[in-house]
């Protein structure tokens, strides 16, 4: 016959399931980290995107800038109304 070992026995005087309130506050809190590490996920992907955006854009604003300056002599222009204010302007 075999002899049972301390693991093999069950302690009847402990509970071996937890109450429906707490399995429902367990599966609701889950679920809740689950959604949001799915929306942070996607928030990284979107914020990934916009972040390659942005630096495309910045390669075509350094491009334009290198343009112009080698057009005007000066890439100091003022954005809001196109003038262009040449480093002589600058020291008078």
């Amino acid at each position: 016959m075999a002899t049972k070992k301390k693991e093999d026995i069950i302690d009847l005087s402990k509970p071996n399931k937890v109450s429906e309130q707490e399995l429902a506050q367990l599966q609701s809190s889950i679920k809740t980290i689950d959604k949001l590490t799915l929306e942070v996920g996607s928030i990284e992907v979107r914020k990934h995107a916009l972040m390659r955006a942005m630096e495309s854009i910045h390669s075509r604003l350094e491009a334009l800038r290198v343009k112009l300056e080698k057009q005007y002599g000066t890439d100091n222009i003022n954005i809001q109304d196109g003038i262009i204010t040449y480093p002589e302007q600058v020291n008078n």
